[in-house]
């Protein structure tokens, strides 16, 4: 289950950000077979790979010239390593469902659920956060396009994780 799940999770997550690269299927690791197991290893290199889909995209999306390309670039890394923190608390809630999938008790569910709001919390304070960071690096069109892009692909993990889970 716990490999489905992420194979699934990841290519419904991966799918609509590599439509836009025709031709280009994301890789799968060997181990994503199904009946097999993916490795701690395989699941960092497919978000890697999603995280270099993200980056991509968003600057394929905003169309920035080479001076805002150069201001936002620093930017948008620390925001990526900042969100990757937080996701890495979402992919040890989601290992800890897929291991646990049907053994909770209602006091583990509810502990659980609020651990996995939490997380969702951090990562609308960090946008919040950021969005007069961008602002000052980027025209606000592009910033408010930036986010909208950014709350976009997100929706985009979490619709691909619900529908696993």
């Amino acid at each position: 289950m716990k490999a489905m799940l992420w194979v699934a999770a990841v290519l419904t997550i991966g799918a609509p950000v590599m439509a836009q690269r025709p031709g280009q299927p994301p890789p799968l690791p060997a181990a994503a077979q199904p009946g097999e197991s993916l490795t701690d290893a395989d699941i960092e290199k497919l978000r890697e790979g999603l995280r270099a889909d993200k980056r991509q995209t968003t600057a394929e999306t905003l169309q920035l010239t080479g001076a805002e390309a150069a201001k936002f670039r620093p930017v948008y890394d620390r925001y990526i390593a900042d969100l990757t923190r937080i996701n890495d608390a979402k992919y040890t809630l989601i290992q800890e469902y897929s291991e646990n999938f049907g053994r909770y008790s209602d006091k583990q569910a509810t502990d659980f659920i609020r651990r996995w709001l939490d997380v969702d919390i951090k990562a609308s304070r960090l946008r919040s956060r950021y969005v007069p960071i961008v602002g000052k690096v980027l025209p606000g069109i592009k910033a408010a396009s930036f986010f909208q892009i950014d709350r976009r692909l997100a929706m985009l993990v979490n619709l691909g994780l619900a529908s696993q889970l």
